[in-house]
């Protein structure tokens, strides 16, 4: 049995998590891999297999696994201690980079997570402006605060209608108010954007906008939908989220900069923690105003026992010192590479499948035509079911492709292992032929 090891820890978990993990995005088919480390752009399970890994810890290794600056870098840090009550010189030294390279940061604070960076974010814009709602893009994932993932996960029964997205919790028991306090837009429909935020611009405090939304199907967002909701929030004095958690490994500057958006706050994680736990909040001066405490209390209190430890702010130094302009140019490359190559062989082919993506992200679409916003992505059961056979099939050849087929490159992978993703591409196409011309 090829996951007799994986198969004998799932069990020993399913006796002390509630589902076998402790996880809820832990991929299993029928049970999950368990890892026993990983090396580059490669992971080697416990039961000795060897896979490209285009998940990386969910974007998160933009270096690949193992990233020796960073991990020489920590173990000269551990025996000086992992964790203090008083701050560092280190925190400042990784604030002072992403200041530096961010346009709209002026002023940084550290948390621990993704979630804690866009539920501080919505904190400190409520805080700003005295509003308490938020509007936020259907589909898009921001994290496991109520306000931020009331909407994230919308069915065709429950979504409501294309004029009036409907709020839909996250998880039973949601308190109804939350609901009432969230504005859900329609990814790049921008007039839709402009009449749903000024309906209701006199509650609202922020717009959490992630530029290119992951879970939302990697779709390029529409210049005219950027600017109607910017636009709009500036005329009603609300502020600009820009969830880039995920999406700062889109440029040099991150993917607000990309995409020409100037919003009041960022929040970001993953890739700047170097393979450890980490979240920041950052944004102008005035707005970030809010956490400054040092006349008296702060408008908005921020702590966290672990915030700004030197462990994640060595590591994320270190490995945002390697991404230069050049480093970015790279992967950008490489995923232009990979996106031109899956697309002529799905031409070859003639499948019902469309790619998507920028920068080191990609997706693939069991679609004829490319999504325009989450209900397009949203897919039909023979498309999870093809989706499925997909990843399985990734995975027999070696290659961890996560559910849903959005993928990520590293630092660490090569121009072979790009020809090796392609080529498995283009071999399960074989497996499973359709003509362009055939109705699904």
């Amino acid at each position: 049995m090829p996951y007799a090891q994986s198969a004998q820890l799932f069990a020993r978990g399913c006796g002390v998590f509630p589902d076998g993990t402790t996880r809820a995005t832990v991929e299993r088919d029928p049970i999950p891999r368990y890892i026993l480390k990983g090396e580059g752009a490669y992971l080697i399970d416990v039961d000795g297999q060897r896979f490209l890994d285009l998940n990386n810890n969910f974007t998160t290794l933009i270096h690949g696994h193992g990233f020796s600056p960073a991990l020489d870098a920590v173990a000269r840090l551990l025996r000086d201690g992992t964790c203090f009550s008083n701050p560092t010189v280190h925190e400042i030294d990784l604030a002072e980079l992403l200041v530096d390279r961010i346009p709209a940061v002026e002023q940084i604070r550290f948390v621990n997570t993704g979630t804690e960076a866009v539920m501080f974010a919505i904190k400190a814009a409520r805080a700003f402006t005295g509003r308490p709602g938020v509007a936020r893009v259907e589909g898009a994932y921001h994290g496991s605060y109520d306000w931020a993932e009331a909407g994230q996960g919308g069915t065709p029964s429950t979504w409501g209608s294309p004029d009036a997205p409907v709020a839909v919790p996250a998880y039973a028991g949601t308190p109804a108010s939350v609901a009432d306090d969230v504005v859900i837009l329609r990814f790049n429909d921008a007039e839709g954007a402009r009449r749903r935020i000024a309906a209701a611009a006199d509650r609202l405090a922020c717009i959490l906008l992630d530029p290119m939304p992951s879970r939302g199907g990697l779709i390029p967002p529409d210049p005219d939908f950027i600017a109607a909701v910017v636009e709009t929030a500036r005329n009603y004095g609300i502020l600009v989220v820009c969830d880039e958690v995920l999406n700062l490994r889109q440029s040099y500057r991150g993917a607000s900069a990309r995409y020409g958006i100037e919003p009041d706050l960022i929040a970001a994680g993953k890739i700047i923690g170097g393979g450890f736990p980490i979240g920041a909040i950052g944004g102008s001066r005035r707005v970030m105003s809010v956490f400054d405490g040092s006349a008296g209390r702060a408008k908005l209190a921020q702590g966290g026992t672990f915030s700004a430890n030197p462990v994640s702010m060595v590591a994320g130094r270190v490995s945002m010192e390697a991404l230069t302009e050049l480093a970015f140019d790279r992967l950008e490359e490489l995923g232009d590479r990979l996106r031109a190559a899956l697309t002529a062989a799905i031409d070859r082919h003639r499948t019902h499948h469309v790619i998507s993506g920028a920068a080191s992200l990609f997706r693939i679409h069991p679609k004829r035509t490319l999504p325009h916003d989450y209900r397009e992505v949203y897919p039909l059961p023979h498309e999870t079911a093809s989706m499925k056979e997909m990843t399985r099939f990734f995975r027999n050849e070696g290659v961890i492709l996560p559910d849903g087929a959005a993928g990520c490159l590293s630092t660490a992978m090569s121009d072979a292992d790009i020809d090796k993703i392609t080529d498995v591409f283009e071999r399960f196409l074989v497996t499973t032929p359709v003509s362009a011309g055939e109705a699904r």
